[in-house]
């Protein structure tokens, strides 16, 4: 290709609600253009990027067994209700109709669809099956942002495992963990896996692939000393002995004004320190009210709530909801001897006594608190958020919190889908078993991101060859002189002939402009042909990653270049 006939609109500035660098970077350098809120134009540039990362992937789901599909978007609301997701998913499934009122929803995953397929499958001589696609997605966000992070439209990758029992499942399971992490190396990106909250998904066991970004919207807990990875809406970490002492005798006290745990345990320090108080949340679950208790010193993480509960909506109770169930408004909220609502306990509140809560009366408390002679506990959980600097459940040792970008995520399903679609299998005695599935999913585009953030200058983009849109530039100094032109164009021809795919910068602008331009889009070899050159009979080679130069004889250059493009196609 060359740059004179491409389109290829470069940007000097950023724009201006451009938050996260891929968002910057792609955008000055006219891979991606916004149409509207979550919603990319991929421009050619963009596009190549997109197709060289659906190769990888293709490349290693077909290594594994997978056969791909093209499965619709438009499904028929009714699919949705009978696996009892349309409720579940919330608003952030498009809901539609069509002219004759007909109910419709824009797919945002497709195991329904591929749960449908399977009651195409009749024995266990079928099994197991990997089935895939890639294709576009929808998912109404409530708040897009960070470029192609965080959008309404996308492609994934989704794959399928179907199996007739557990084992079967867990090696679908392991193939597809294998295969990822050979997808993110060959992208370029190191991707941990973490254990992770299943959600709507459903299942007994999910796993997320993230890489260490400041752009990411998740937290990950992290072991200094051990492999514990987590996310943080599925982490725990050890808990600190804490001695009581002997239980004490119920008490109720005053504590007027006093409505926050602060304000509490600055006013009474030798009774309500924050580790020594009960914090009594309502939500409102499935609109069933829950009581939830955690410590004082600790922090709700609602994911586990939801998974603990299996809620398909969950929130927390508004004032009116609190006073008209408990009596008084938040901050004087408690759980003693409260009958009737479900309570849920937080583990770091088992066996805890003398602690110090609300009285469920504005402005009064209890003290002497034993948690579990004084409260009617209906279930304990693990409810509380991790923070930084505290102890790994298994070593002991120093955790860290960090943030990360999701660019895969892998779930054992189980039977939820196949036995609401009637996708049965029969075993080799006759009897009829439901299909185990797995799924898996890789988003496209946010891969395309995670890249960018991961590699990056100040400069702009550095593409690892295996996904770069052109592994070499031919930048051309003086296209006007007549013999540096006829070398660049040998060289043009030569690399293409060689199989190395090559831009050929030919326009009538400055050095600076094109150099700059170069940088900025990323190619990870810059090839500088200029008449001092051509009369040396050398080039300029640039290697984009770290900027570093040399000079090759020009009958060296491609020979030098192909071997090395050919080997770092499989990684950087």
């Amino acid at each position: 290709m060359r740059w004179s006939q491409a389109f290829i609109p470069t940007l000097r500035e950023s724009p201006a609600d451009a938050e996260a660098v891929s968002h910057k970077l792609l955008v000055r350098s006219g891979f991606i253009r916004q149409l509207g809120a979550g919603s990319y134009t991929m421009l050619p540039l963009g596009q190549r990027v997109r197709l060289k990362i659906a190769g990888i992937i293709r490349d290693e789901i077909n290594a594994i067994g997978g056969q791909e599909m093209m499965l619709p978007t438009l499904h028929p609301a009714e699919i949705w209700r009978k696996s009892d997701r349309y409720e579940l998913m919330g608003d952030n499934l498009f809901k539609l109709q069509d002219r004759k009122g007909g109910d419709l929803v824009l797919g945002m995953t497709e195991e329904e669809i591929f749960a449908m397929l399977a009651t195409e499958l009749f024995s266990y001589r079928d099994l197991p099956q990997i089935w895939y696609q890639m294709h576009t997605k929808f998912r109404d966000e409530p708040r897009p942002k960070s470029g192609l992070l965080r959008v309404r439209e996308f492609t994934m990758k989704d794959s399928y495992t179907l199996d007739i029992d557990a084992p079967g499942l867990d090696s679908g399971f392991d193939k597809h963990y294998d295969a990822y992490k050979r997808i993110f190396a060959r992208m370029g990106l190191e991707a941990v896996d973490v254990q992770a909250s299943s959600g709507a998904m459903g299942g007994k066991e999910s796993s997320e692939f993230m890489v260490r970004s400041n752009a990411g919207e998740d937290w990950i807990v992290t072991c200094e000393t051990c492999d514990y990875r987590a996310n943080v809406e599925k982490a725990t970490s050890a808990l600190d002995e804490v001695d009581d002492g002997d239980p004490g005798a119920l008490e109720r006290f005053p504590t007027p004004g006093l409505r926050t745990i602060r304000a509490l345990a600055e006013a009474h320090p030798e009774i309500a320190s924050p580790e020594r108080q009960i914090k009594t949340l309502v939500y409102i679950v499935d609109d069933e009210p829950v009581l939830v208790l955690l410590r004082g010193d600790h922090e709700l993480q609602e994911q586990k709530l939801a998974d603990e509960t299996a809620a398909v909506m969950s929130r927390p109770g508004q004032v009116d909801e609190i006073r008209e169930l408990l009596g008084a408004d938040p901050g004087s909220l408690g759980a003693v001897a409260v009958d009737g609502p479900r309570i849920i306990a937080d583990h770091a509140l088992q066996g805890r006594v003398n602690m110090t809560t609300g009285a469920n009366e504005d402005d009064w408390h209890y003290q002497g608190v034993s948690v579990e002679r004084d409260i009617p506990v209906t279930k304990w959980a693990d409810l509380r958020a991790v923070t930084s600097g505290e102890r790994c459940i298994r070593d002991g040792e120093l955790l860290e919190l960090w943030k990360g970008i999701e660019v895969g995520h892998i779930f054992k399903l189980g039977t939820k889908f196949s036995e609401a679609f009637g996708a049965y299998v029969q075993d080799e005695d006759g009897i009829s078993h439901p299909i185990i599935m797995g799924s898996y999913g890789i988003g496209l585009e946010r891969g395309m991101a995670a890249i960018v953030e991961a590699n990056n200058d100040e400069n702009g983009i550095i593409w690892p060859v295996s996904v770069a849109p052109f592994e070499v530039l031919i930048t051309v100094v003086r296209p006007d002189d007549e013999a540096t032109m006829a070398s660049a164009n040998r060289l043009y021809d030569d690399f293409d002939s060689a199989g190395v795919e090559v831009l050929l910068d030919d326009r009538a602008e400055r050095p600076g402009v094109k150099f700059a331009d170069s940088e900025l889009i990323g190619i990870p070899f810059r090839v500088t042909v200029g008449p001092k050159g051509v009369d040396a009979g050398v080039a300029e080679v640039a290697h984009r990653r770290g900027m570093v130069k040399s000079e090759l004889p020009l009958d060296e250059v491609v020979a030098t270049l192909s071997e090395t493009v050919a080997a770092a196609r499989f990684g950087i």
